[in-house]
């Protein structure tokens, strides 16, 4: 008998068929306003300017565009005190402290950039070194902590700030000391396989505008030297490090005053521009003043916008 293939369909048993519901899009579980190279002095009116900026950054409910749960300013606070006398140094943490205190209603926790180290320009500054507050430890009683680093978890996520300056000829270089890759890698060890990872640091882990600022030297051969000021001279052992903690889905950083985004091996690296662009004397290159939002995503995902607040150059 001649079968037709519409009543041999019908002859055959009902198939399962799977539905499934649609994927729920990620919810974003924190919104950090990434406030960087900051800069504050008395001159060209830089304490209203970051005034503006936390303003800014509180009126995003009103605007529509969401509001932020946290500010992590990212190294750079004041304009210098590597350089300058107690006198001038605490001129310019007073002006931080009393913006924050008047302007700022959100948590703020901050990065120790290489500008708010006392002291290390001993010539300079006219330190000898055995001051109770010399080095990091002004900063660190300015911020109220015992340490120059440290961790803590929000929304889910797991967030890390790190101490990127490390002491070198009465300046500085980018890398960790000892102490602390010891207390980094005991913290990323201690944190579920599923939590996900975002660390601010003040000098990039990894960026590539150093290499694209730098001319290859002009004898011998072409090669192109980064000063060890740019980036983190221990950035294979961060990639090792990060090899071993897939979790770790973001490293946020500051420094350059530039907007950059690059991915490398499954870790996102942000550089965010700068609150003073160029030290408030105005742009840097391309860079307006600005701040990023950062945006956490339950899924473990990061997404991060340069919002610039409208400031103008002063004298």
């Amino acid at each position: 008998m001649h079968i037709t293939r519409r009543k041999a369909a019908a002859a055959a048993p009902f198939a399962a068929v799977a539905v499934s519901a649609a994927e729920p899009a990620p919810r974003r579980a924190l919104r950090i306003a990434h406030l960087t190279d900051i800069h504050v002095q008395p001159e060209l009116d830089a304490a209203r300017g970051l005034e503006s900026c936390f303003g800014h950054v509180q009126s995003l409910a009103e605007r529509g565009e969401g509001r932020a749960d946290l500010i992590v300013t990212g190294g750079d606070t004041v304009m210098d005190c590597m350089e300058t006398d107690l006198a001038r140094t605490n001129l310019q943490w007073d002006l931080w402290r009393k913006s924050v205190a008047d302007h700022c209603s959100l948590e703020v926790r901050s990065v120790l950039g290489n500008h708010d180290v006392w002291g290390w320009t001993r010539a300079k500054a006219g330190t000898t070194g055995e001051e109770p507050l010399y080095g990091k430890r002004l900063a660190c009683e300015r911020f109220g902590r015992p340490l120059p680093y440290e961790s803590f978890d929000r929304g889910g996520w797991h967030i890390v700030l790190l101490d990127s300056t490390f002491p070198h000829e009465q300046s500085y270089i980018g890398r960790l000391d000892d102490a602390q890759w010891d207390w980094l890698e005991k913290d990323l060890a201690a944190v579920p396989a599923a939590t996900p990872v975002v660390i601010f640091s003040h000098i990039p882990i990894l960026s590539m505008h150093p290499l694209a600022a730098t001319a290859p030297q002009a004898q011998g051969r072409p090669d192109f030297r980064v000063s060890a000021q740019l980036l983190h001279t221990d950035n294979r052992r961060f990639q090792s490090l990060f090899s071993r903690h897939r979790n770790v889905k973001a490293c946020v950083s500051g420094h350059l005053h530039v907007v950059e985004s690059i991915d490398y091996c499954g870790v996102r690296y942000l550089c965010n521009g700068a609150v003073s662009a160029g030290w408030w004397k105005g742009m840097h290159g391309q860079t307006d003043f600005g701040y990023a939002l950062v945006d956490l995503f339950s899924d473990g995902t990061v997404q991060s916008r340069y919002v610039t607040y409208g400031w103008q150059a002063r004298g």
